[in-house]
């Protein structure tokens, strides 16, 4: 664990007391050089929240500048992910990283906040005017008022259009209030959805005899949770338009999975509920694996039954 790093991630405000607490946790795994490799499931059971939760904070972490993921392949083709944290800009003083060491010592012989007579002198942090104070549970990380956020990790909402638009060259929509946005391939993506959609809407008003013509979606929020599913939980463009034909061709599914971030939400569920274009083939044609046939009873002949 790297004092310093602990002490500069307990300084830097990141505006989710859960994606705090992630990055403390990865700051105490990580070196003196900032390099660290847990698994989002290690992250996951430490801080008490959803793997889903760790691979959503990480991402945000990244998306601010506070650190750097890569994906390194394994000598048998398994991946694993790779951090480097990029805090900067805080300068702790030599008394608060004292405490803090002092605070690690003695949760180590097996003392801890309440089991002292005062409380405060054990706390890792030291008082509340010094330093935050590490929460290892999924209670919310309290900051103090006048706590000063290093000016190398300003997030995405903190900054000005363009220089959101710098921080992100590849972006062709984006909405830098909401930290959000998306490459070529993701609005187009984004679009052709839209488009089945309306396709939809359209079916229906030759049953209805009107048209009813959906409100056109947020660009920038669409294209974003496409880049998600990219980035983050490995999907590819086609993968993510293969699933939503899926999803259009049933007729539960089609009514309730009518964006980007229901798909992603859902995406488990509908593997397991929505056939494969394939898989419906073989089913329709008699071979369905699942489906065992009744077996043949008959003696033929010249045989004793």
């Amino acid at each position: 664990m790297s004092m310093e790093l602990m002490v500069q991630a307990m300084k830097v405000k990141v505006g989710n007391p859960l994606r705090k607490l992630v990055l403390l946790k990865l700051a105490d795994n990580a070196s003196d050089q900032g390099e660290c490799w847990p698994s989002y499931q290690h992250i996951a059971d430490q801080c008490e929240i959803s793997r889903r939760s760790v691979m959503n904070h990480v991402a945000a972490l990244c998306e601010s500048g506070l650190m750097r993921k890569e994906t390194r392949s394994g000598p048998k083709g398994n991946g694993s992910n790779f951090y480097r944290l990029t805090l900067s800009g805080a300068n702790p003083s030599a008394k608060v990283v004292n405490e803090i060491h002092q605070g690690s010592e003695a949760n180590s012989l097996g003392g801890s906040e309440g089991d002292s007579p005062d409380g405060a002198p054990h706390s890792p942090g030291g008082s509340e005017g010094d330093s935050p104070r590490i929460s290892h549970s999924s209670e919310p990380v309290k900051e103090p008022e006048n706590n000063s956020c290093p000016d190398a990790s300003l997030s995405d909402e903190q900054l000005t259009k363009d220089a959101f638009l710098n921080r992100h060259p590849e972006a062709v929509v984006a909405h830098a209030g909401k930290r959000q946005w998306g490459s070529k391939e993701d609005l187009t993506c984004a679009k052709w959805m839209w488009n089945r959609i309306v396709k939809l809407y359209e079916k229906a008003a030759e049953t209805d005899g009107e048209l009813v013509r959906p409100k056109e979606p947020n660009w920038a929020a669409w294209s974003n949770e496409i880049r998600l599913m990219c980035a983050i939980d490995g999907r590819t463009h086609k993968q993510i338009c293969e699933m939503f034909s899926r999803v259009q061709r049933d007729p539960f599914w089609c009514r309730n999975v009518m964006s980007p971030s229901k798909l992603r939400e859902k995406w488990d569920d509908l593997v397991l509920r929505l056939p494969s274009q394939g898989a419906a083939q073989n089913k329709a044609g008699g071979r369905d694996i699942n489906q065992i046939s009744r077996p043949d009873n008959t003696v033929p002949p010249g045989f004793r039954g």
